[in-house]
């Protein structure tokens, strides 16, 4: 099988005004990244209307969300959503769902907050009714993408990565750093989760676009070739300086390092796709430049 191409996401976290964003969307276009993403968490943008004003700027970036929570959601009204926004941004859409963490939001939602195996069945249950919905030839709205738009499931646990791996189009892997213990190799985080979703796949593994999600991008400056890694070390406070900088999701270096540490991710562990933050998009944009 040939090697698969890169492709760049960023994850943008506010809105404000429509000229705002939309010239956002058109920057990351621009900057050549080839999908714009947004979260699902109160106080950050509202996804599907997101994305519809983004695909209004742009003319080849997807649109996708990383990741919607699951736990907001019912099947039948989720499908609905992603169709019209499929239709609306003509077919450039891709969805991301995970099963949601962050309990606070879940109450403030006013939903109740189940236990994490809860919520791992949601999340099978929604990708199962979404595939079987979007077959239904009498499904009401239709996809514009058949037999529908790409599907991206993410987490680090046994059971959703076996779901992922078993039902999805693109596999990807949040922040390894929970998984890290004092004392591991970082490295070996990927590699084993990799090997997980490897083993579940089966025949499926070499049709399966793997995604990662990156934390943080540190380039030095020319005042200091040391990075800064000051906020993914208030993250990750269990772990010594060593590990952090060994951590898959920390890209640190001059682009053209990072650029190779990216062709080992490929080579070794098949990671092609990876996904930054909104504040990195203009210095990973430099590595994107180099892999182009």
């Amino acid at each position: 099988m040939p090697t698969r191409p890169f492709r760049f996401s960023v994850c943008l976290l506010t809105t404000g005004s429509r000229p705002a964003w939309q010239a956002r969307a058109r920057q990351a276009e621009d900057l050549g990244y080839d999908v714009l993403q947004v979260p699902d968490h109160l106080g950050m943008p509202a996804p599907f209307p997101a994305l519809v004003s983004a695909a209004d700027a742009t003319t080849t970036l997807r649109l996708g969300t990383f990741v919607l929570n699951t736990g907001f959601y019912r099947p039948a009204l989720l499908a609905r959503d992603i169709a019209d926004t499929d239709q609306l941004t003509d077919g450039r859409l891709e969805i991301g769902l995970g099963a949601g963490y962050a309990g606070a939001e879940f109450r403030t939602a006013e939903l109740p907050y189940p236990p994490p195996g809860e919520r791992v069945d949601h999340l099978a249950h929604t990708v199962a009714e979404l595939h079987r919905l979007f077959a239904t030839p009498e499904h009401v709205p239709a996809v514009r993408q058949h037999p529908a738009p790409p599907l991206l499931v993410a987490g680090l646990g046994d059971r959703v990565l076996r779901l992922a791996a078993r039902e999805a189009d693109i596999v990807g892997f949040p922040d390894l750093s929970p998984r890290t213990r004092p004392g591991s190799d970082p490295r070996r985080v990927l590699a084993e989760r990799v090997d997980h979703v490897r083993a579940e796949a089966g025949a499926r593994f070499g049709h399966l676009e793997l995604n990662l999600f990156v934390s943080a991008v540190v380039l030095p400056t020319a005042t200091s070739a040391a990075p800064d890694l000051t906020a993914v070390r208030r993250a990750t406070p269990d772990l010594t300086e060593d590990q952090v900088r060994q951590l898959p999701n920390v890209l640190t270096g001059s682009p053209d390092e990072i650029a190779e540490t990216l062709h080992h991710y490929r080579d070794t562990y098949g990671v092609t796709y990876f996904s930054v933050l909104e504040p990195h998009l203009t210095d990973f944009a430099k590595v994107i430049a180099r892999l182009r």
